[in-house]
């Protein structure tokens, strides 16, 4: 077996990749050398049943006993440090037929309580009967002598919850379901999941995080469920809505849905209205008619349960803070004004003067601008007023980036909004709420426009009625990766005061990007680099050709940049690309820049990952959903500083943190080399180089070129075509995203 902490335990990518025939082969388990509870894998020495000497078996499974007897489906792979193993990606447990047999399985450990002496009484007792009798008669253990109630009871717990799980893995197991959420699905139903999944497969992708509706649709078709099952067209309808919701929609009109569900499953429009009505019937999603403010009937909004509580929810909880008095009161406002600015070190603007005011007066403020407009000046001298009042004073933003970067231009500690509301991963529930709200007399939220809707919600149910609410943002950014228009509907909506700030500022009007990020929101071409300009921040290189476009940022990252600007390539450059896939997109970028700036990872071998997607250690990694439970989120980028593919595991250091994985979690991870536009927001890179050309053109939008841009805060380079940035500039049609929240906030 490898050892528990060398990285360089791993199968090499010749023996993982193999497609031999799958062999059976069978044996008694001599000795588990690894088990990880958590995900089942496993290294077991198994002794076979005839022919072979001893072998080490690699997989995962549920509880491995020495003494049970096994039978495996796999293939042979050679390791490059521990030899000839066999892979199984099935196994069953043969139960012993002699009364021998039967003896060394129950004393084997399988059953709390039950050692080799208790299993001999049982077995001396009933024989070869003995698992029929626990199975059909346990009561009748009363007869065996020395067997006390306590552990009677103890004995028929333990061997139901083991025949339930065991049966349940077994079932699983030909689905492509692995023993790591079998485990999890039998927390889940507890002793009737068998039951439970067997009677309604699609049950899994509604209840079970993690697996989705394509892994219990494919369960279910084997299983005979019809492609047109009522059962179907309810999970699948979820799925669609949820892919909606991915896609930024916090509902979806009910007509359009009927149209995309029934495409999607391939399943009649009618049959899926049915789903829709017996979804609402099992109060998994909200159907609401919305009208404008005059009433006028636009359409029937389909939400998730859960997205139309948060939208409601947001509505109601700011109108209450709205509407409830302030508690940090200002008798002469002017005066406090004036005391603010005299403890401010810079001379403010008239726009940054007005919003100070607004903060000072009102109960809620969005405040708003580009790049060099004077939002954190006019932040801090808000703080200033209301230190003047003793007020308890909370600074928050969605992002651990961008709340590091909040403490450092303010000077006061600023937390994620999750450790403001004091999440529990454990529980999935914010202990700060209306119940327990935050104690505060002002509360300022940055990068506000990443702020999606479920976020919203629980952040507005925390803060006390009389505090002042700063939402700070930019509003031309892309909006929130979760669904919803959150701070755009807020302004629109006219409920809060808005103070929009224009004028750069001396300092910033001397930064290339800054002017021409304001210029690209103005929908004007960026500037080039004068020629009496030796060492610019902002530049565009001129390359058509996609792959030579992809080469040269290559070229860029690990040489040029890190050459003249003494950046580390690594750490302070960010590859931003509008698209996932082509030549010039974040998969294919990683796979290069990977092989340039980890080479000598890849040359030892130690890999990890699913298909294409292989991990190394030093590799550049984001976490691309929320995992409440790791305490990472979406956005977060970190390093690879463990891995062990033999034991399938890897430890990624975010910040000052390190968090493992197992590999059922790797769909979490992608290599963050090259990143998209959208993963970028909340963050700053002390370099940015973003690739953009003419088959980005389904992306080449305003704000997302405006967004990469405002990411860099010493050097941007952008490589492409011409046209493609002149599409993306005069562009300035945004993604429609179908919310409600204006027209609430308006009524």
């Amino acid at each position: 077996m490898a050892d528990k902490k060398n990285g360089n335990g791993s199968h090499t990518q010749a023996a993982l990749d193999a497609s031999f025939a799958l062999e059976e082969i069978s044996g008694t388990l001599e000795r588990v050398l690894f088990h990880n509870a958590d995900n089942g894998y496993s290294v077991l020495r198994l002794k076979p049943h005839r022919g072979l000497d001893p072998f080490a078996a690699v997989g995962n499974m549920f509880d491995p006993q020495p003494g049970s007897s096994l039978r495996f489906q796999g293939q042979w792979v050679e390791h490059p440090r521990f030899g000839r193993q066999f892979q199984f990606n099935h196994y069953d447990i043969i139960l012993p037929a002699t009364t021998e047999g039967i003896r060394h399985y129950l004393g084997s450990g399988l059953i709390h309580g039950v050692r080799l002496r208790m299993a001999g009484r049982i077995v001396d007792h009933f024989g070869e009967e003995t698992f029929r009798i626990l199975d059909e008669e346990p009561d009748r253990l009363a007869e065996v002598k020395g067997l006390g109630l306590k552990t009677l009871e103890a004995i028929k717990s333990a061997w139901s919850e083991h025949r339930s799980i065991r049966s349940l893995i077994m079932f699983l197991q030909p689905h492509g379901i692995s023993t790591s959420y079998a485990v999890r699905i039998f927390k889940h139903y507890g002793p009737d999941a068998l039951e439970v999944v067997r009677g309604n497969p699609y049950r899994l992708a509604m209840d079970i995080r993690g697996i989705g509706f394509l892994s219990a649709d494919a369960a279910a078709l084997k299983l005979g469920v019809a492609k047109d099952s009522p059962l179907r067209a309810e999970a699948g309808v979820l799925y669609t809505l949820k892919k909606l919701n991915d896609d930024g929609h916090v509902f979806y009109p009910f007509d359009e849905l009927l149209q995309k569900a029934s495409e999607e499953l391939d399943i009649e429009p009618d049959l899926a209205g049915k789903a829709i009505h017996s979804l609402e019937g099992q109060e998994r999603v909200v159907l609401e008619e919305l009208r404008d403010g005059r009433g006028n009937f636009r359409c029937t909004g389909v939400y998730l349960a859960w997205s139309h509580q948060c939208e409601a929810g947001i509505s109601h909880y700011l109108r209450r803070i709205l509407h409830s008095p302030k508690s940090v009161a200002f008798p002469d406002k002017e005066e406090a004004l004036r005391q603010g600015l005299r403890h401010t070190e810079l001379e403010l603007g008239d726009e940054q003067i007005e919003a100070v005011r607004a903060a000072i007066s009102g109960k809620a403020l969005v405040i708003t601008g580009g790049p060099g407009t004077g939002k954190t000046t006019v932040i801090n001298t808000v703080i200033k007023v209301f230190e003047g009042r003793k007020s308890k004073i909370l600074l928050a933003a969605p992002t651990g980036r961008a709340a590091k970067r909040m403490s450092e231009t303010g000077g006061r500690e600023a937390k994620t909004i999750h450790r403001l509301l004091e999440y529990s991963p454990g529980e999935d529930m914010f202990a700060r709420n209306e119940n327990n709200p935050l104690a505060c007399g002002l509360l300022v939220v940055d990068e506000a426009s990443m702020l999606d809707t479920m976020l919203m919600y629980h952040l507005l149910k925390a803060v006390p009625l009389g505090a002042t609410l700063i939402f700070v943002g930019d509003v031309n950014q892309l909006p929130s990766v979760g669904a919803g228009n959150v701070l755009r509907d807020i302004m629109a909506s006219g409920a809060v005061p808005v103070a929009q700030l224009t004028e750069i500022y001396r300092q910033a009007a001397e930064s290339a990007i800054i002017l021409n990020a304001h210029r690209i929101n103005a929908g004007e071409m960026p500037l080039p680099r004068r020629e009496d300009d030796a060492l610019s921040d902002f530049y565009f290189i001129k390359q058509e050709d996609p792959e030579k476009c992809a080469d040269l940022v290559v070229d860029l990252v690990c040489n040029h940049i890190p050459r003249r600007f003494k950046l580390n390539p690594l750490e302070d450059i960010q590859v931003l690309t509008p698209m996932h896939k082509g030549s010039a997109g974040a998969i294919a970028l990683n796979a290069k820049l990977q092989a340039a700036l980890n080479r000598e990872s890849g040359e030892n071998g130690a890999s990890l990952g699913r298909g294409e997607r292989k991990f190394r250690l030093g590799d550049k990694v984001m976490q691309i959903r929320n995992n409440y439970e790791k305490d990472v989120f979406n956005g977060d980028i970190g390093r690879v500083c463990y891995l062990n593919a033999e034991e399938r595991e890897l430890t990624v250091r975010f910040e000052e943190r390190n968090v493992l994985y197992s590999a059922d979690e790797l769909d979490e991870l992608v290599q963050a080399y090259a990143i998209s536009v959208h993963k970028s927001q909340g963050s700053e890179y002390p370099a940015v180089v973003m690739p953009i050309l003419t088959q980005h053109y389904m992306l080449l939008q305003r704000n997302l070129l405006y967004t990469g841009v405002t990411r860099g805060k010493r050097l941007v380079i952008v490589v492409g075509a011409p046209r493609a940035l002149a599409m993306a500039v005069r562009n300035d049609k945004t993604h429609q995203r179908h919310s409600w929240l204006g027209e609430r906030l308006k009524a």
